[in-house]
């Protein structure tokens, strides 16, 4: 029987051809490998990239919309799991280096004890949080 985990999660992008890059690039180093092209209940083209269990599908906008709200019914922020915290050191130096808004960290947060995370935003702006815990990861 499987664990109950969640299995993926679909986001809708304004510009697959942005974002696409920015998310491989972002989850490559913290061990998401492979890409496959999935085809949506509209035909439209879906890129899932995969984590360890979990993949993360990317499908480009087909409704007008405002900016993104967090606080609006919907998805606020997603997290992503880092293996260490030189790990999520090293995604704010990508972050800073493509010129990604953070909004903070990274640092240690009060949220659970050794709580390291930088929080920062996608070409969409969707919240994105890259963490490690040191007490998870033992």
């Amino acid at each position: 029987m499987s664990s109950g985990g969640v299995h993926h999660v679909d986001l809708v992008v304004s510009s697959v051809d942005r974002s696409l890059p920015f998310y491989r690039e972002l989850l490559g180093p913290l061990g998401w490998h492979g890409i496959r092209e999935v085809e949506g209940e509209r035909g439209e083209t879906i890129w899932y990239l995969n984590g360890r269990g979990c993949s993360i599908g990317l499908r480009e906008a087909q409704s007008e919309s405002g900016p993104y709200d967090r606080y609006a019914v919907g998805l606020h922020h997603i997290a992503f799991e880092a293996g260490s915290r030189a790990a999520v050191d090293e995604c704010a130096d990508w972050l800073r280096e493509n010129d990604a808004e953070i909004e903070s960290g990274p640092e240690e947060y009060s949220y659970l004890s050794g709580y390291y995370a930088v929080f920062f935003y996608d070409p969409d702006g969707l919240k994105l949080e890259v963490v490690h815990v040191a007490a998870l990861a033992a």
